[in-house]
């Protein structure tokens, strides 16, 4: 254990989180915290962090100090172990300002480093993501398994349950998650730090997100626990951020269920250093707005229904803004099976995002739609039951954007597909795959050298496919002469003129 502990203090000054002068003093917490009231430094060199977490942790469940080897319960003690080399909130705050004075790209790439090296962001973890890019005519598609965030077990699921409810912090986003110990049903936080920013004249927090889901992914959240909604300020907000930072693109989940993110409660952005496909897909429609020759305007090349707006005129982009939303929100059109509402209960919103393209603001609107139907429950822009299979969870902002999220079942779920493949084996009579059989008989004929050199970018290609499909699925208006005439009919409710339309 001594060896573990030199070992941790050797990582935090290499680190810059701790400095020579820290060192006995962090030493006497650990020492404190694994319960030991002696100490000799041992001999060795240097370990990976990764190592140096699970022998501590194994000491720890070996003397009792752990009541648990579940997952939750030990995420929990080495994010307090390394809460104890965390430098305080001020430190870190001074550090990205001063940063900052330098340049944003030195703040934000001190402050990830940072984020990474305290293990919030569980880089080891992250890299276990399955990842892979496939083409497609829009482009080259992102596609994850995310195997990052870890499921609970049914230890630390039974435990849970015994926790006493409490509402500190209210949910994941708030700020009192700085440093925050956690508990069976919230995850531990002492080695977080928040980077307090004003956006729209409103106190918000930069942070990353623990699982990076792409290079540098940011969260942007509110101080005050409020819910999300977008309106005339989001627009504001996301183009002060990408003012502040123009390395970074900010975009947010759309404020309605079914098309909207993972959590409404709190209003939030997600952005980072990462170019999606739909930010590199072009405009292939120009679009005229009246009392707006300063803002070039179209619709892109994508499956889902966007508007990209750009100008160097922060305001008049921003009015432009407010006037599509305003008609998106009100807008009906039974012949594409539009409703802005049904019953009182609104169905049109808009996912927008915002980043700096040669010196401009260029600000991307993406049309969305909750409205379910009879065939279609779960929503009629949102992925089909043919396509569960694969995915059934809504597509949030990433997704929008062109980078698929895929649930980590599937990681298991190829490896079987691949073995059934290669044996010859009947999917139906395998009940862990047997709803791929359907997908797998519709695609095989393309493939009849399928062998084990290519069978696993097969299946690679054909996941990538479905996705695809799902963003047309949740397109409102179709790449289809129907869907040409109705995505024309809105931008002229919106009070704009289409120019050459290409398919």
């Amino acid at each position: 254990m001594e060896r573990y502990i030199a070992a941790l203090l050797d990582y935090g000054c290499e680190q810059g989180l701790i400095t020579a002068e820290d060192r006995i003093y962090v030493r006497n917490q650990l020492l404190d915290l694994f319960g030991m009231d002696s100490y000799e430094e041992p001999e060795g060199g240097s370990l990976p962090l990764e190592e140096i977490l699970s022998g501590m942790l194994a000491y720890a469940y070996e003397k009792g100090i752990l009541p648990s080897d579940d997952i939750v319960t030990k995420d929990a003690f080495d994010t307090r172990i390394m809460g104890l080399l965390t430098p305080r909130p001020s430190q870190v705050i001074r550090t990205f300002e001063e940063n900052y004075r330098e340049s944003p790209e030195k703040a934000t790439d001190e402050y990830y480093r940072f984020s990474k090296a305290t293990n919030y962001i569980r880089a080891a973890r992250v890299a276990k993501d399955r990842k892979w890019v496939i083409a497609s005519e829009y482009g080259d598609i992102d596609i994850t398994i995310n195997l990052s965030k870890p499921e609970k077990d049914p230890k630390a699921i039974a435990a849970a349950l015994k926790v006493k409810a409490s509402n500190y912090p209210k949910c994941l986003l708030c700020k009192e998650n700085e440093g925050f110990a956690g508990r069976g049903n919230h995850p531990a936080r002492q080695n977080h730090r928040i980077i307090p920013l004003t956006m729209n004249q409103e106190q918000w927090y930069l942070q990353y997100s623990p699982y990076v889901y792409y290079n540098e992914h940011c969260i942007v959240f509110r101080g005050e626990h409020t819910p999300m909604r977008i309106d005339h300020s989001t627009f504001v907000k996301l183009l002060d951020f990408v003012t502040l930072f123009p390395h970074y693109f900010l975009g947010s989940n759309a404020d309605l269920p079914i098309v909207g993110g993972s959590i409404l409660t709190h209003d939030h952005f997600q952005g980072g250093r990462y170019e999606f496909a739909m930010a590199k897909a072009p405009v292939e429609t120009p679009v005229v707005f009246d009392g707006f020759s300063q803002v070039s305007a179209g619709i892109v090349r994508w499956p889902m229904s966007v508007l990209r707006l750009r100008s160097a005129d922060k305001e008049a982009l921003i009015a432009l803004c407010d006037r599509i939303l305003a008609a998106w929100r009100g807008y009906s059109d039974a012949a594409c099976t539009v409703f802005a509402e049904t019953d009182g209960v609104p169905h049109n919103t808009i996912t927008p995002i915002a980043r700096m393209r040669d010196g401009a603001y260029e600000m991307d609107l993406v049309l969305r739609n909750n409205l379910t139907t009879e065939e279609h429950p779960l929503g009629l822009y949102h992925p089909h039951e043919e396509h569960h299979h694969i995915k059934k969870e809504n597509i949030g902002l990433i997704e929008v954007m062109g980078l698929a999220v895929l649930p980590s079942r599937l990681e298991k779920e190829m490896r079987l597909l691949r073995e059934a493949l290669l044996s010859g084996a009947d999917l139906r009579q395998q009940e862990a795959i047997e709803k791929h059989a359907d997908w797998v008989e519709a695609f095989l004929p393309k493939y009849p050298s399928l062998n084990a050199e290519n069978v696993d970018r097969i299946l690679e290609q054909e996941i990538g496919n479905v996705y695809v499909s799902i963003l047309e699925q949740a397109g409102v208006y179709k790449r289809t002469e129907e869907g040409r005439k109705g995505f024309a009919r809105f931008v002229e409710a919106a009070g704009g003129r289409l120019g050459v339309f290409h398919i």
